[in-house]
């Protein structure tokens, strides 16, 4: 089933290791605030290329989240991640169509100089956080409380405290599938913990 627009949120993010815990995170505030979460690796398309994934799913979203943590010098060569702000400026662009609606949210984190590589984004207000969960979560969930008929059941402090139950059930099934997991199995426990996170509250 394909989600509804009005409430798909598009997560632009690095999919290494190491920002794993972020994502985990990202998609659980998500589902939490009642939106639903869309990403380039949502389907396993070999017959497509990953920007024509990302097009289908971003342009079918009225919400999109972008992180832009790995736009620094990385390796021996020094060299930076440019595919998130790529995809932040085709959000943009996005906004500026007529119909239908799109609105967009950048993360980028503490030491970030936004500003020296992206020098139109001095016009807006990213969103600032220090690598962490318990720093993007309450982040997002502002953002997305704000959007129009959005109903948010928690504070950000609840969906922090269910998180780490979230993330073992997802750290393991990862492991079980070895090279990665099926994007509707991750939503299904995200769902999962959301609503016994509602069934917790008095």
């Amino acid at each position: 089933m394909i989600p509804a627009y009005e409430t798909s949120v598009f997560i632009n993010c690095p999919f290494d290791s190491e920002f794993e815990p972020l994502f985990d995170a990202l998609v659980f505030a998500t589902v939490c605030c009642r939106f639903e979460p869309r990403s380039a690796i949502e389907k396993l398309d070999a017959g497509s290329s990953r920007l024509d994934r990302i097009v289908r799913a971003m342009f079918s979203s009225k919400y999109s989240i972008h992180d832009l943590s790995r736009c620094r010098g990385e390796g021996n060569d020094n060299l930076a991640r440019f595919n998130m702000p790529l995809e932040l400026g085709m959000a943009m662009a996005r906004a500026f169509m007529a119909s239908p609606a799109h609105d967009w949210l950048v993360l980028i984190p503490k030491s970030a100089q936004y500003a020296s590589y992206i020098s139109d984004l001095a016009a807006f207000d990213p969103l600032v956080h220090d690598g962490s969960p318990s720093t993007v979560v309450p982040q997002v969930m502002l953002w997305l409380a704000d959007r129009p008929g959005a109903v948010v059941p928690f504070t950000p402090s609840q969906v922090l405290k269910a998180l780490p139950e979230y993330q073992t059930e997802v750290n393991t099934l990862r492991r079980e599938w070895v090279t990665g997991m099926r994007w509707s199995d991750r939503l299904s426990l995200a769902i999962k913990h959301s609503r016994r996170l509602a069934a917790s509250q008095p």
